[in-house]
């Protein structure tokens, strides 16, 4: 679909950018990074604060791996797996950009950054969620519990008619050993009524 090539980059652009800027220029990111970090670190019982080299490197590792997802993105590669990657990546900068916490920096400000980082979530998880037209896991779920239950049927139906077949051959069988069986009678007791009777004759024909 021609608009999923148009809004993937165009929701790409904003990830590149933003981990382009962080990888290059961290010293900008630094002072939100180190108050996301003691903010962790509190709820974590962490008392030992992260140096500034520490901070800076994960600074740039988070927009580099940013920048990388979105690139992805953009260019339809993975685009579900670089599009839940990417909201998880914006979940620490809207932890870092909360406006719920005391900070310097002014409310404001930290509250439009976390409505915008919730707005890139958003749109992030939605692009993660698009399965371009193909059977999400739920339907494929779905209709492998019913093909599944088409085949116990199936079997089912083999067996009891199977069964039927083998009642029928065995039915079969046992008529058939028994006509045998009063064939076999009358034929002996017709062999024995006409030896009797050529018996009886000759002695007739002897006794003359």
């Amino acid at each position: 679909m021609l608009l999923r090539h148009v809004a993937r980059p165009m929701l790409a652009s904003w990830f590149i950018y933003d981990g382009v800027q962080a990888a290059l220029k961290p010293a900008e990111h630094v002072r939100a990074a180190r108050r996301g970090a003691s903010l962790v670190g509190q709820q974590l019982g962490v008392e030992e604060p992260l140096s500034e080299k520490q901070v800076s490197a994960l600074v740039r590792v988070h927009g580099a791996a940013t920048a990388v997802a979105g690139l992805f993105l953009a260019v339809g590669k993975a685009p579900r797996t670089a599009a839940l990657t990417l909201a998880a990546l914006s979940v620490p900068l809207a932890v870092v950009n909360q406006p719920f916490t005391p900070s310097d920096v002014p409310r404001d400000v930290r509250t439009r950054k976390f409505v915008g980082n919730l707005g890139a979530i958003g749109a992030a998880l939605i692009a993660g969620a698009d399965y371009e037209g193909r059977p999400g896991v739920r339907w494929r779920v779905d209709r492998a519990r019913k093909d599944l239950d088409l085949a116990k049927n199936a079997k089912h139906q083999v067996d009891a008619a199977k069964h039927k077949v083998e009642s029928a051959t065995d039915k079969a069988t046992h008529a058939v050993t028994a006509s045998a069986r009063t064939a076999t009678r009358r034929a002996r007791r017709a062999a024995s009524s006409a030896a009797s009777t050529a018996t009886e004759t000759v002695k007739g024909a002897v006794s003359r």
